[in-house]
């Protein structure tokens, strides 16, 4: 049985977690479609025009260790912004979300562009202060001297670029449940996500 959960939100609104732990809960594939657009803006960085990466990306671009670095993430916030590289990376993100088990799909575009039809979708958020403490403290981890307020302007830059994009902008579908884990943990979170995608699996078996 093919069913989609479709997982929308900004950048550190804790939706990736979320999504793992929705997969996980539910038996369901997962796949954070960020990591593709990570993919190609590493590439861009490596030196390949973005387009052309995202025509030629192949599985093993998907593991490649540097995914997670602020470089990359600011990269993959450019090349998202690009028409053609969106259109070339939606027939692997379609085909995934209707897979046989049902799947876990978590992005900016899922519920609006990508999976329409898809039976659950969520809008998860957090105020931009929120996301930058969360994004903050990883980044403290590695570097000590990492600074907030700059972190926070880099959220903000982020979401003002994701939100204002001519391409499929970051926005709540309009049958997404919105869920703001400002002020949940984890759990708490979970809690409410699941509620949500069990009352959808419940009317679509």
């Amino acid at each position: 049985m093919a069913f989609t959960v479709a997982i929308d939100g900004p950048a550190a609104a804790g939706k990736g977690t979320l999504s793992k732990a929705l997969a996980a809960h539910f038996g369901f594939a997962h796949l954070d479609t960020g990591l593709l657009y990570r993919a190609v803006g590493a590439r861009m960085l490596a030196g390949v025009e973005p387009v052309e990466a995202a025509q030629t990306l192949t599985a093993d671009d998907l593991s490649a260790p540097n995914l997670r670095t602020p470089q990359v993430a600011e990269a993959a916030s450019k090349v998202a912004v690009i028409g053609a590289v969106r259109a070339a990376l939606v027939d692997f993100q379609r085909a995934f979300a209707r897979r046989d088990g049902g799947a876990v799909l978590d992005g900016r575009d899922i519920g609006t562009v990508i999976c329409p039809e898809a039976e659950a979708k969520l809008f998860v958020t957090a105020s931009p202060e929120v996301r930058a403490r969360r994004r903050w403290l990883e980044l403290r981890e590695g570097d000590p001297a990492a600074d907030f307020e700059t972190v926070l302007g880099d959220v903000k830059a982020r979401d003002d670029r994701d939100m204002n994009r001519a391409s499929a902008p970051l926005r709540p579908a309009e049958d997404a449940v919105r869920l703001d884990t400002s002020d949940l943990g984890i759990e708490a979170a979970l809690a409410a996500a699941i509620k949500v995608v069990e009352k959808r699996y419940r009317s679509a078996r």
